[in-house]
């Protein structure tokens, strides 16, 4: 498979690329062009969101755009054309743009023969090698209208969410096509075995009649609402069938929301590291008066002029430091092999809410960078997730994270690990409390850390060694000197 082909001398394709670590698919937000409007070698054509981050294609020739085969809001699967790009505009008359392709169908177009053979693209070049599977196209027609409408109506039925409607009036079985077999792709069939749900009894919801996993799991409720304990949900006033969520009027008891992209990513992970990790977690109060003293010292050195200093920066050079006196936390599990694998680098991870949902962008070798470098990369790291704009890349490789929970007036949390690491820090709110200090009772300004890691490769005296470390340092912050 390849990301462009040549389908004349005059026009070639860009097909959408795997953007980082083996995506199947990714959602195109925007298009930044239109039909007609020239383009250059490297010019951002269109963002799509992927299950990972936000991140904008560029096209890898001059021309001008031709066909955009998938409108905004589409997902569309790895290695399907999206553009089609005239790249000998003015000579000769070019032929009308084909109807924009169905979501689910993948476009085939010969391929290039100038282009290197085996080797599926990354967003410019060309990366790993191609995968020997095929897609076999799709038999049978698409649904009819009618049928269509029919058919999400008696989905939304069974979803609880919508009125009785009546049954299609069609011969065959409900998620079959014309060719008879029902139209799902390989990981929605799974689950219907799982769940012992016959694909050929499925209302499809999905376009062209597709099965989905919200059909399958609808299919499966009616028999579990047999059950004697179930707990009728009340019928919401009708709505007219969709394919896509409506707009919920004020009366309406629930929202639906789709779980994708950045969501079902979240959603993944953390069941994923929840029942895959033994977690324990420790806390410790500790007071960072202190440490608050040398944040407002800092901001007035000419040496950290120009970045932003805050207790974060020296949380962050804290955790640094007590994971060189404890080097064996920083490590992995690798179950396959049944090896720990010991990390001789830090790629420190800050867990940041972004409007697409909690992300985990890390920096690369942090235990070799100066306070300074430090501060900086903390801060290009913050603005780029705000800005939506972080790579799949900078969200790899990490091997401990901190998560602030205490920007949100929290006092601490019990933290879920990111998968393939081996500890997560969550520092809460500091807050003015009353505290011993020099056998005295003052206001001093006081913080709860909580560290959870990994029981497998993490023993309680190592995770508890981290911890106390870290608190030390923000309690003596000159222990950043004399213990680094």
């Amino acid at each position: 498979m390849t990301t462009m082909t040549e389908t004349s001398a005059r026009f070639r394709e860009f097909k959408m690329p795997d953007v980082g670590e083996g995506l199947t698919e990714a959602e195109i937000l925007k298009w930044f062009v239109q039909p007609g409007d020239t383009v250059t070698d490297g010019q951002v054509v269109c963002e799509v969101e992927t299950a990972k981050a936000a991140v904008e294609l560029p096209i890898p020739f001059d021309g001008v755009v031709h066909e955009l085969r998938f409108p905004e809001g589409t997902t569309v699967d790895v290695g399907q054309v999206i553009i089609a790009i005239d790249v000998a505009p003015g000579s000769g008359d070019a032929p009308a743009p084909a109807a924009a392709a169905p979501a689910q169908e993948p476009v085939e177009a010969p391929e290039a023969e100038a282009e290197p053979k085996g080797r599926t693209p990354v967003l410019v070049g060309y990366g790993v090698a191609e995968s020997s599977t095929k897609r076999r196209p799709r038999k049978g027609a698409a649904v009819a209208p009618e049928a269509a409408a029919v058919a999400a109506a008696v989905q939304a039925e069974l979803n609880g969410h919508g009125a009785p409607a009546p049954a299609p009036a069609a011969t065959a079985p409900a998620g079959a096509p014309a060719g008879g077999r029902p139209l799902a792709k390989p990981p929605v069939r799974k689950l219907a075995k799982d769940l012992g749900i016959d694909l050929a009894t499925v209302v499809p919801t999905g376009k062209d009649g597709i099965i989905t996993r919200e059909d399958v799991h609808a299919a499966a409720a009616p028999a579990a609402a047999e059950a004697p304990a179930a707990v009728v949900s009340p019928v919401a006033p009708e709505a007219p069938a969709a394919a896509v969520p409506a707009a919920v009027s004020d009366s309406a008891r629930e929202t639906r929301i789709p779980v994708k992209g950045v969501r079902k990513a979240i959603a993944q992970a953390m069941v994923g590291s929840a029942f895959t990790a033994p977690h324990v977690t420790e806390f410790v109060t500790v007071d960072v008066t202190r440490t608050m003293k040398l944040v407002a010292e800092l901001k007035e050195d000419k040496d950290m002029a120009g970045v932003r200093v805050n207790p974060l920066l020296i949380i962050a050079k804290a955790l640094l430091v007590a994971i060189k006196r404890n080097p064996e936390v920083n490590a992995a599990w690798d179950e396959a092999n049944q090896e720990i694998v010991q990390k001789h680098y830090v790629n420190l991870g800050i867990a940041a809410a972004t409007p697409r949902g909690l992300i985990v962008p890390n920096i690369k070798d942090a235990h070799d960078k100066t306070l300074p470098q430090l501060a900086e990369a903390l801060g290009e790291l913050v603005t780029t997730a705000r800005d939506g704009k972080t790579s799949p890349a900078a969200m790899a490789g990490g091997t401990v994270t901190i998560t602030n929970v205490g920007v949100f007036g929290v006092d601490t949390g019990t933290p879920i690990l990111n998968p393939g690491e081996s500890a997560i820090l969550a520092v809460g709110a500091i807050k003015l409390q009353p505290w011993v200090h020099k056998g005295k009772v003052k206001p001093r300004q006081v913080t709860t850390l909580a560290l959870s890691f990994d029981h497998r490769l993490v023993d309680g005296e190592l995770g508890s060694k981290v911890l106390a470390d870290v608190a030390a340092i923000l309690e003596q912050p000159k222990r950043l000197i004399t213990w680094a």
